[in-house]
C-alpha cells in the first residue's frame, strides 16, 4: 500500500505544479504531433508521455497511451485527436506543454484541423524510409494555413539500419534528400503567399497612389521573392528545428547534443561544430581543420564520422551481431548504467532501447526543441488574430470599433480579471461518465483504510455474538438443531440491504450510461473560471448586430434580448486533459488548452465563448476532407426508434466532420468522409450514442445527370456522318424518346410547352457549359450565395452591405465567366443570367434570352453605384425560376441533381386577361408590371412582409383559379416539364463522382495491384519511383461507386505492402450513353442485335432507379416458350 500511496502523491504534487505553471503564460507551449499514417506520432507521443512517469519507459512505445478507443488499438491507428499536459524543466526554466495527439488518416483530417487551431507550434513526424507522403503535404498545408510555427521529426532512422540495410553514408545523402522534400513543400507554400501578397499590394498601390499611408506596413514584400526572408520557414538540422530519431527504441538527438560533445573532445568551438556537422564537410585528421568539399573529394563527411557511425556501431554490436563484450564496452564508455536483466535479455531491442533511452532520451531532445523554437501563447502574431477574427469575406478593418479594440486582448492575452474572456471550442467529445473526474474512485488514505479495517472488524464481532446468543438458550432443550436460525434473520436483513442498494445502483447505472460531452477549447485572452457566466456564440454570429441591439456596457449578468447566434450559459467544470484521465480545475487563465463541460445544450460542433458580445466568431475551421460516403441507417427493431434518433443526434455532435441528415424520403442519413471513418460512427452508434442493434444500407452513390455536345464518332469508333443507319433500329430509338403532345421539339432542340390552361407558352433549350465554367460555379458558391442574398433584398428595397473585397471578388468572378463563355453562342450570356441552380447556387444556370425582357441582372451588386433606371420585372418571373430549380434539384434519368447545364428561356408568352394577373401578381414576390391600373392600396400589399404574403397569395388565389389549379403553380409546372424535356433532347450522360487515389507500392506488387485497379473501372495517371527507395508511387482516379471494399481488397491481393489514401477529388462524364442501342452496320456487327454487353451508365443508372423505386426497364424472362427442358419419355 505505502508504494501506491507515494505514487499518488506524485501525481498530485504534478497536479498542483501543472497549475501553477498554467499561470506563467511565457513558460507555455501548445503543439499538436503531425503526420502521415502510420509515419509513428502516437509512439512518438508516448516516449514524450513516460518522459512525466505517467507510463513506465519500458512501455512506451507499445502502449500507444493517447490511443484510447478499443477500436484505435486494433486497427493500429489513432482516429481522434487528444491532448495531454506534461511538465519539463531544461535551462533552469519550467515549462508545461500541452500536447495533443491528431490522426494522419485521411479520413479524420478534420480532427487534425480541430487540433491545429489550438496550438501555436507543431512537430511534423516523417518516416525516415517513406519520406513525405499525401497526408504530410495536407498536414504542412493545414499548419501553414494556421499560421503556426512547425519543427521536424525524421523518426524510424532505425528503419534504415535494420531493414534497408544501407550505410551510414548512403544514410546521409538518403536523409538529406528527405529534409530537401520537406523543404519544397513548404517553399511552395511560401512563394505562392509572397506571390498573392504581391500581387493584392500592386493593386492597392495603383489604388492609393495618391496616399502615402502604405509606407508604415510592417512586412513590405513589395520586391517579390529575392527581398523577402525565409529563412525562418525552413527545417535545418544546424538551426536546430530537426531532431532525428527512432522512437520505438526511444533515441533521438539535433545535432548540438553531438557539437557540445566533440567540442569538449576535440578541442574545437561547439559554434563551429554545430555550423558544420551538417553538411558537406570533412575532418582533416593531419592538419586537424574542418574542410569543405567531402563528396567532390571522396570523404566522409561529420555527420557520417561522428554521429551515424556510432549509432550504426551500436546497432551492429547491439543487434545484428550481439557482440557482448563490445556491447559492454561501449556502456562503459558512455558512462551509462544498465541493468543485468536487461544485459541477459534474450531479445536485442530490449537492450538497445535501455543503452539508448539514457545515452541520447528521445523526449529530451524533441522536448527542449519545442521549448527553444516554438512559440508561447504570447507571442500570437497579428496577422494570425487577424484572421481568426475576420469571419468569412469579411475583412479584419470592416469590423466594428468595440470588436477591433478586441486584437489587443488577444496580443497581450493576459490572465488579469479586467481583460476580456476569448475561449475557442474547436470540438466536442463524449466521454463516459465513468471517466468524469467527480465520479472517479480515489484511492484510500492510511486513516481511511485502516477505518474501514476497524468497520469490518466490528460487524464481525457483532454477527458472531449475535450467532452465540441465538444459539445458547436453544442448544440446551433442542440437542441444538436449531442452529441455523440466528443466520437465517440476519440473512432476511441482509438481503433488505442488497434489494435497496441494488435500486440505488440501477439508478446510478442509468446516470453512469449518459454521454457527457467534454468541449476540447483554449483560453485566449482573460480567465475562464467555474460557475460564471458567459456568451456562447454559434460561428453565424455577427457582433455588428447584436451590438446595435445590445445595450450599452451590458454584461452576461443582465436580462438581455434574444439574439441570433447567442446564447448565455454557466460555466458549468473546467477539466484538465490528461490523455485518458481528467482532473477537476477550479480556473484556467489565458494561452491553455482545456476541457470544458456542461456545454452540451449549447454548442454544436465548434462555437466562441466570451463575455464581451463584440467578440466576434472565429473563422470556422478548414476541413481538408469532404463528406461524401452516405449510408441510410435504420434500427433493427422499428420500436427503437427514437433511440436511434437521439443516437444520431449525439454522434452528429461527437464528430466534426459526419454529418446526420433526414432525406426526404423520410430514411436517416449519416455522410462520412470515408470507409475507415464510417464504420467508426457505426460502431459508435450501435456500442456508446444508441445502443441498439442498426441495421445500414449499402451505401449511397451521389450521381450528377448533364447534357454533352452531340458525339462525333460511334461506339466502334467510325466516324458518324458515314454510315447508313439501320432503319428498324433507328424506330426503337425514336420510340425511347416518347414526348407527350402539346410539346413540341425542333431539330435545334429548343422545347416549347404551353401551360395546362392554355394561357402561357415556354420555349427552353439546354445547352451543355464548359467543363471550366462548371468548376468556377462549384468553388464560388460563396460569392453566389451573396449574390442572391442581395438581389433578395434588392425584391424587398432594401440594402445589404458588401464590403470591398467581396466585391473585388465577386468582379473577378464574373471576369472569369466572361473568359471562359468565349463564342458566337455565348454572346453576352453573362449579362442575360437569370439564377443559377439548384437551390440558387449550383453548377447550372438559367439565361434569360427572352426578345425584349430586360430584368434586373444577378450582378446588380456591383452595379449600384451607376444608379441605372429600374428594370421591370415582369410577373409569375418567380414561377420560372421556381421551376428551373425543381428542374436542377432531380433530372429526368434517375432524380439526381443536375450539373453543367445551361437553360435558355428563349420564349414565354402569356395570354392572360390584366385583372386576373393583377389578382395572380399577389401570389408572387414580385412587383406588379403595370403599376398605372394598381390601386395604392393594392401596391402597399407589394411591399409587405412574406409573411403576409402567402396570406394575401392564399385570399387571392380564390379568384385566378381554375380547374387546374392557381395559375403560378401550373407556370411552375410547365418550366419544369419543359426543361427536363429540353434535357432529354440532348445526349444525356451520367456524371461519377472520383477519388484521387495516392497508393505506395514495392516493385513486385505493381502488377497485382494494377488488376484491382482496372477491376473497379480505376485509370492510372501517373507512376514514379521514389528515389533512394524501390517503392512506386501510383497516382489513380477511382468512381467513389466501385470504391467500397478497395482498400481491404488492395491490402489483401498484395499482402499489405500497399495502402492506398483516397480522397474525393470531382465530377466526372461517364463516357457511355445509359440509353445507346446500336445504329449502324457495324455496331450491329460489332454488338450483335440486343447488344447486351455490359453497359456502365446504364447499370448505374438502374441501381439508383431501384434504389429510389422508380420504375426500371427490365427484360427478366425472354423467350419464355424456349426454356423448357423437359426430355422426351423413351
Amino acid at each position: 500500500d505505502g508504494k501506491h500511496v507515494s505514487k499518488v502523491k506524485m501525481g498530485h504534487t504534478s497536479l498542483e505544479k501543472i497549475i501553477a505553471l498554467q499561470k506563467k503564460t511565457s513558460c507555455i507551449r501548445n503543439l499538436c504531433i503531425l503526420a502521415h499514417v502510420d509515419h509513428g506520432k502516437t509512439t512518438l507521443a508516448d516516449s514524450l508521455v513516460a518522459s512525466n512517469g505517467i507510463i513506465s519507459s519500458r512501455l512506451a512505445g507499445k502502449l500507444r497511451y493517447l490511443d484510447s478507443r478499443e477500436d484505435e488499438q486494433i486497427r493500429g491507428i489513432t482516429m481522434k485527436s487528444s491532448a495531454i499536459s506534461l511538465h519539463y524543466t531544461t535551462g533552469g526554466n519550467e515549462y508545461l506543454i500541452n500536447l495533443i495527439d491528431s490522426p494522419g488518416h485521411v479520413d479524420f483530417s478534420s480532427e487534425v484541423s480541430t487540433a491545429v487551431r489550438l496550438c501555436d507550434g507543431a512537430i511534423i513526424v516523417v518516416d525516415a524510409v517513406e519520406g513525405v507522403c499525401p497526408q504530410t503535404q495536407v498536414v504542412l498545408r493545414q499548419a501553414w494555413l494556421e499560421n503556426i510555427r512547425p519543427v521536424l521529426v525524421i523518426n524510424k532512422i532505425d528503419r534504415l539500419i535494420v531493414e534497408l540495410k544501407l550505410t551510414s553514408q548512403e544514410a546521409f545523402t538518403h536523409l538529406q534528400k528527405i529534409l530537401e522534400q520537406v523543404n519544397a513543400v513548404t517553399g511552395s507554400l511560401f512563394t505562392s503567399k509572397v506571390l498573392e501578397e504581391r500581387a493584392e499590394k500592386d493593386a492597392e498601390a495603383q489604388s492609393s497612389c495618391t496616399e502615402n499611408s502604405s509606407a508604415d506596413q510592417v512586412y513590405d514584400w513589395s520586391a517579390g521573392l529575392e527581398e523577402t526572408d525565409d529563412s525562418d520557414l525552413y527545417f535545418s538540422p544546424d538551426r536546430g528545428n530537426v531532431v532525428f530519431a527512432s522512437a520505438i527504441d526511444g533515441w533521438g538527438f539535433r545535432i548540438h547534443q553531438f557539437a557540445e560533445m566533440y567540442s569538449q573532445k576535440m578541442g574545437i568551438r561547439s559554434s563551429v561544430l554545430l555550423k558544420t556537422l551538417w553538411g558537406d564537410f570533412y575532418l582533416n585528421a593531419k592538419a586537424q581543420k574542418i574542410m569543405k568539399g567531402a563528396q567532390s573529394k571522396g570523404k566522409k563527411p561529420l555527420f557520417v564520422q561522428l554521429v551515424l557511425d556510432n549509432i550504426w556501431s551500436m546497432y551492429d554490436a547491439v543487434v545484428t551481431r550481439r557482440d557482448k563484450e563490445k556491447v559492454e564496452k561501449m556502456v562503459t564508455s558512455l558512462g551509462l548504467k544498465v541493468m543485468s536483466r536487461d544485459l541477459r535479455h534474450s531479445d536485442p531491442k530490449v537492450l538497445l532501447s535501455a543503452i539508448c533511452s539514457q545515452w541520447l532520451p528521445v523526449s529530451q531532445a524533441v522536448l527542449s526543441m519545442v521549448c527553444e523554437k516554438l512559440p508561447c501563447p504570447a507571442e500570437i502574431s497579428a496577422e494570425r488574430v487577424e484572421k481568426l477574427m475576420s469571419v468569412g469575406a469579411r475583412r479584419f478593418d470592416s469590423l466594428p470599433e468595440k470588436t477591433q479594440e478586441l486584437k489587443k486582448a488577444f496580443l497581450d492575452c493576459s490572465a488579469d480579471d479586467t481583460a476580456p474572456v476569448i475561449v475557442f471550442v474547436s470540438k466536442m467529445f463524449a466521454v463516459d461518465s465513468k471517466a468524469l473526474p467527480q465520479n472517479k474512485q480515489r484511492p484510500l488514505t492510511q486513516e481511511e483504510i485502516s477505518q474501514r479495517r476497524e468497520l469490518a472488524r466490528q460487524r464481525h464481532a457483532e454477527r458472531q455474538a449475535a450467532n452465540q446468543s441465538a444459539e445458547s438458550p436453544r442448544s440446551a432443550d433442542a440437542g441444538g438443531t436449531s442452529t441455523p436460525a440466528g443466520p437465517a434473520g440476519s440473512a432476511v436483513t441482509d438481503a433488505l440491504c442488497a434489494q435497496t442498494e441494488a435500486l440505488s445502483v440501477k439508478a446510478a447505472v442509468e446516470e453512469e450510461n449518459k454521454e457527457h460531452f467534454v468541449a476540447f477549447a483554449r483560453v485566449y485572452s482573460g480567465v475562464i473560471r467555474k460557475g460564471q457566466k458567459v456568451f456562447v456564440l454559434g460561428p453565424k454570429y455577427n457582433p455588428s448586430l447584436a451590438l446595435r441591439a445590445l445595450p450599452e456596457g451590458c454584461s452576461v449578468a443582465d436580462v438581455l434580448p434574444s439574439i441570433p447566434h447567442m446564447a448565455c450559459c454557466t460555466v458549468d467544470r473546467l477539466y484538465l486533459l490528461m490523455g485518458r484521465e481528467l482532473e477537476d480545475l477550479d480556473e484556467v487563465p489565458s494561452g491553455n488548452v482545456l476541457g470544458i463541460g456542461g456545454m452540451e445544450e449549447f454548442i454544436l460542433k465548434s462555437a466562441t465563448i466570451s463575455t464581451s458580445p463584440a467578440c466576434p466568431p472565429f473563422t470556422p475551421l478548414s476541413f481538408e476532407a469532404t463528406p461524401i460516403v452516405r449510408v441510410a441507417v435504420e434500427p433493427k427493431h422499428p420500436s427503437e426508434m427514437p433511440k436511434l434518433v437521439r443516437g444520431m443526434r449525439l454522434l452528429n455532435q461527437a464528430d466534426p466532420c459526419a454529418e446526420v441528415l433526414i432525406q426526404e424520403t423520410g430514411e436517416h442519413v449519416l455522410v462520412t468522409a470515408g470507409e475507415v471513418h464510417l464504420q467508426r460512427c457505426l460502431d459508435d452508434l450501435r456500442e456508446r450514442f444508441a445502443k441498439i442493434e442498426i441495421s445500414v444500407s449499402e451505401p449511397i452513390i451521389p450521381f450528377r445527370e448533364t447534357v454533352i455536345r452531340p458525339p462525333k464518332m460511334d461506339m466502334v469508333n467510325e466516324d458518324l456522318g458515314k454510315q447508313q443507319k439501320v432503319a428498324v433500329i433507328h424506330q426503337v430509338k425514336e420510340e425511347q424518346m416518347k414526348i407527350p403532345e402539346g410539346v413540341q421539339v425542333d431539330s435545334t432542340g429548343l422545347v416549347t410547352l404551353t401551360t395546362s390552361n392554355k394561357m402561357a407558352t415556354v420555349g427552353v433549350r439546354a445547352i451543355p457549359l464548359p467543363e471550366e465554367v462548371t468548376r468556377l460555379l462549384e468553388d464560388n458558391v460563396e460569392l453566389i450565395r451573396t449574390m442572391e442574398q442581395f438581389s433578395l433584398f434588392a425584391w424587398e428595397d432594401k440594402t445589404l452591405d458588401i464590403n470591398q473585397k467581396i466585391l473585388e471578388n465577386i468582379q473577378d468572378f464574373k471576369v472569369k465567366l466572361e473568359s471562359n463563355l468565349q463564342g458566337h453562342k455565348w454572346r453576352g450570356a453573362v449579362e442575360h443570367i437569370w439564377a443559377f441552380g439548384p437551390r440558387r447556387f449550383g453548377p447550372n444556370i438559367l439565361l434569360n434570352n427572352i426578345e425584349g425582357y430586360r430584368r434586373p441582372s444577378v450582378w446588380q451588386c456591383l452595379e449600384r453605384e451607376k444608379e441605372t433606371e429600374r428594370a421591370e420585372i415582369r410577373d409569375f418571373d418567380n414561377s420560372i425560376v421556381s421551376g428551373f430549380q425543381l428542374a436542377t434539384l432531380s433530372g429526368p434519368m434517375c432524380e439526381e441533381p443536375l450539373m453543367g447545364v445551361c437553360f435558355s428561356v428563349e420564349t414565354w408568352d402569356m395570354k392572360i386577361s390584366v385583372p386576373q394577373a393583377q389578382q395572380d401578381s399577389v401570389d408572387e414576390d414580385s412587383q406588379p408590371s403595370e403599376p398605372n391600373n394598381v390601386d395604392q392600396s393594392e401596391r402597399s400589399d407589394m411591399h409587405e412582409t412574406s409573411s403576409n404574403r402567402s396570406r394575401s397569395r392564399a385570399e387571392a388565389a380564390g379568384g385566378s383559379v381554375d380547374c387546374y389549379g392557381p395559375f403560378s403553380g401550373q407556370l411552375i409546372a410547365a418550366m419544369k416539364d419543359t426543361c427536363r424535356y429540353a434535357f432529354q433532347a440532348k445526349p444525356q450522360r451520367l456524371m461519377a463522382a472520383m477519388y484521387t487515389c495516392e497508393i505506395m507500392a514495392t516493385a513486385e506488387v505493381l502488377g497485382r495491384m494494377y488488376a484491382v485497379l482496372s477491376k473497379r473501372e480505376g485509370r492510372v495517371l501517373q507512376e514514379e519511383m521514389k528515389e533512394g527507395t524501390d517503392m512506386f508511387i501510383i497516382k489513380a482516379v477511382l468512381p467513389v461507386a466501385e470504391s467500397f471494399g478497395f482498400a481491404d481488397e488492395i491490402r489483401k491481393r498484395t499482402s499489405g505492402l500497399a495502402s492506398p489514401q483516397l480522397v474525393f477529388s470531382h465530377w466526372e462524364v461517364i463516357g457511355s450513353d445509359p440509353f445507346w442501342v446500336p445504329t449502324t452496320e457495324e455496331e450491329y456487327l460489332h454488338f450483335g442485335e440486343k447488344a447486351d454487353s455490359a453497359n456502365q451508365a446504364l447499370k448505374y443508372r438502374n441501381a439508383v432507379r431501384r434504389r429510389k423505386g422508380l420504375y426500371v426497364e427490365e427484360k427478366l424472362v425472354e423467350h419464355a416458350e424456349k426454356q423448357r427442358t423437359l426430355s422426351k419419355n423413351k
